[in-house]
């Protein structure tokens, strides 16, 4: 579980295979094998570390799912370690389940994401959702996306603030949305509550 809110923008170092390596510094702080951190708002484990740099092996499914699929050596990544329960939620509740690849439309400030149709009912006013791992609040829901308002420190410290018109972002709606339309879908018209 992440909070949306990134500790540290690293790099790729190397991708070989399944297997990435990203260069980073704060997040190693108290890393152990197994432990999860957040690329670009995506979960990956902690399978090798070491000064400045640790590993993750990917997934095809990952590959295939995510913005990591078009990755290449060098590229800036957002990374947040797993919130602990004595932490703060200085963002929302944020899984590391990327549920789709949005594309960017219009840069920051008036930062304007395009995403697929199967995302936009989860999408409201003033409502949170995830763009490369951090977490926004919706500025206005529009027919092919959303818009979010990114300050200067966002900006600065993600890797929303290199973002162009077409580059790719990873996605992941408010998981609360996704369990209240689950719980009601039963009781609306034409559906037979069990």
């Amino acid at each position: 579980m992440f909070t949306g809110i990134v500790e540290e923008m690293g790099t790729i170092g190397s991708l070989d295979g399944e297997r990435v390596r990203f260069h980073a510094e704060r997040v190693l702080d108290d890393v152990g094998l197994g432990d999860s951190i957040a690329v670009n708002g995506c979960c990956l484990t902690v399978v090798a570390h070491g000064d400045g740099w640790w590993d993750a092996d990917v997934s095809a499914e990952t590959l295939a799912r995510t913005s990591l699929g078009a990755a290449e050596v060098g590229d800036a990544v957002n990374l947040e370690r797993a919130v602990r329960a004595d932490d703060r939620l200085g963002g929302h509740v944020v899984q590391g389940h990327v549920d789709a690849v949005g594309e960017i439309v219009e840069p920051v400030p008036d930062l304007r994401v395009r995403v697929p149709a199967t995302l936009r009912r989860y999408i409201v006013e003033k409502g949170s959702i995830t763009v490369d791992g951090v977490s926004l609040t919706v500025v206005e829901p529009l027919d092919d996306g959303f818009t979010v308002a990114i300050i200067p420190h966002t900006a600065d410290v993600t890797t929303l603030g290199r973002k162009r018109p077409g580059d790719p972002v990873n996605i992941e709606v408010d998981v609360m949305a996704k369990y209240v339309e689950q719980l009601v879908a039963a009781y609306l018209p034409g559906r037979n509550p069990s």
